[in-house]
């Protein structure tokens, strides 16, 4: 399927089409595919005149960016001493478990995708995760299914 690319179109312009507003640019194309697809940073470099491998770059920098697509939820499960020591590895295996799939991975559906990361900064809430900027502290195995499961419903009320 070839892709349109009359959203990234109303981004550049909206961006005034600067090579200043790069990583503003790029934060939109992200929040719009869920990552930065191969033809969408050719299509940037070309209208930005940049080189796609400076492109590459600061999609690769910076953390916020994913090269692979994302699922619609994205869960950040924090490994981090706090996290780590209350309990996280227990939570990975329960989302393990729930979606079959493993930290760096999507489901195949794309409505799932799952990263630990080493601090969220919510120590106070150990052991945590964030799923779509959402923070859920002080979590067991059973809580972070319950979690996934009410999402998995969403998903299916919504069809």
């Amino acid at each position: 399927m070839e892709r349109t690319f009359q959203k990234v179109e109303e981004i550049l312009k909206k961006h005034e089409y600067k090579k200043e507003n790069l990583i503003r640019i790029l934060l939109d194309v992200q929040k719009q595919y869920r990552y930065l697809p191969e033809d969408v940073i050719n299509y940037i470099g070309v209208a930005l005149q940049l080189p796609p491998a400076k492109i590459y770059g600061v999609g690769t920098f910076y953390a916020q960016f994913s090269l692979k697509p994302k699922g619609k939820y994205t869960i950040l499960l924090c490994d981090g001493t706090a996290c780590h020591m209350e309990g996280s590895i227990s939570l990975l295996k329960a989302i393990e478990e729930e979606l079959n799939i493993k930290p760096g991975e999507v489901t195949k559906d794309l409505v799932f995708s799952v990263d630990q990361v080493g601090c969220l900064g919510a120590c106070a809430l150990a052991p945590a995760m964030v799923i779509n900027e959402e923070v859920y502290g002080n979590l067991t195995p059973e809580k972070v299914k319950e979690i996934i499961k009410k999402l998995k419903e969403g998903e299916k009320d919504a069809q």
